[in-house]
């Protein structure tokens, strides 16, 4: 009896994809339908077992885990459904890739994961691209094995010289950058063929136009945009949670809520100077094994940077980062 009653929920269950989490409560997409999901109650406790052979495995402390999220926007979960298109979510099926920052008290914030494209957007002008941030952006993409584009949005508020000169740094080493404008249309053919081939997430702060973008790349959308406030020249939250989308053009992507701050998970230096590509063939080639690059004699890196390789301005965004 009961192996047959197991069978049944096990049958019953379905598989999903999560397209957004507020609060607690899931948006899940299985084939064409959309339930809005819980958790199941396991799912939310970190279990420690016992470790007797006498008394065998069992639980000796349930409780709710502070450094990860249990389920985020894009994993794969396995759901019971129920009544008017609710459900409880079981279980997750394992992460290919997530895109993470470290948050409050060290607590780790999953922005999005199982995607395979990092989309870095950041605009021209109003506001001004900062290269510091976008550094640290293409490291965090990196860090978790994300390939990384950089989009350099309202191109029509810049010359062709201007765009060269904010961008073409990360086109010198290796990065693929796409100018885009909303009101012009340029670029957006381009960003779509992109996007179509991927599972991706728009990453960026606020009032670069990420909302704006995926409108024009997915006619009849409707993300809710605004403008840069005129006095702070900050951009203002118009997306305020994750979401993903399939696009109708091919391939899925999240919006993300704008990011003044991103702190990396990843601290370790040397793990830091791996995410910097062209600093990769130079490492190991420093006179000493543990070289912090900072005032060691014979670095590979400062000596790249004193003859014309590698960017200044790139070997001090590194050594800001692996503070």
């Amino acid at each position: 009896m009961e192996n047959h009653l197991n069978s049944t929920t096990k049958a019953a269950q379905m598989d999903g994809i999560v397209l957004k989490a507020i609060s607690g409560n899931y948006t899940v997409q299985s084939d064409t339908i959309i339930y809005q999901c819980s958790l199941r109650g396991n799912l939310k406790k970190e279990f420690t077992y016992s470790t007797s052979l006498s008394s065998g495995r069992r639980v000796t402390q349930a409780k709710r885990p502070h450094t990860k999220d249990t389920v985020a926007v894009g994993d794969r979960v396995r759901f019971t459904p129920g009544m008017n298109d609710s459900g409880v979510i079981e279980e997750t099926i394992p992460r290919t890739s997530r895109f993470a920052r470290s948050g409050f008290r060290g607590e780790e914030q999953t922005l999005v994961c199982n995607i395979d494209l990092v989309v870095i957007t950041f605009s021209c002008e109003n506001p001004r691209p900062d290269p510091w941030k976008v550094d640290r952006f293409l490291t965090c993409a990196e860090s978790q094995f994300i390939q990384p584009i950089i989009i350099g949005n309202k191109l029509d508020l810049v010359t062709p010289e201007e765009f060269h000169e904010r961008f073409e740094e990360w086109r010198n080493v290796g990065y693929q950058v796409v100018g885009t404008s909303v009101k012009t249309g340029q670029g957006i053919d381009e960003l779509r063929d992109i996007l179509a081939r991927h599972i991706s997430a728009f990453v960026g702060p606020s009032g670069v136009g990420k909302s704006s973008l995926l409108n024009a790349i997915h006619p009849g959308l409707k993300l809710r945009t605004s403008e840069v406030g005129d006095v702070t020249h900050k951009g203002r939250h118009t997306t305020t949670a994750a979401q993903l989308i399939p696009l109708v053009s091919g391939g899925w992507v999240a919006d993300t809520p704008g990011l003044r701050q991103l702190e990396l998970i990843e601290s370790d230096r040397d793990a830091i100077a791996e995410c910097f590509p062209e600093f990769r063939e130079l490492l190991g080639h420093c006179r000493f094994d543990d070289c912090r690059h900072e005032s060691e004699p014979n670095c590979a890196l400062k000596q790249a940077v004193e003859n014309g390789s590698v960017s200044p301005r790139r070997f001090e965004s590194f050594l800001e980062i692996s503070k």
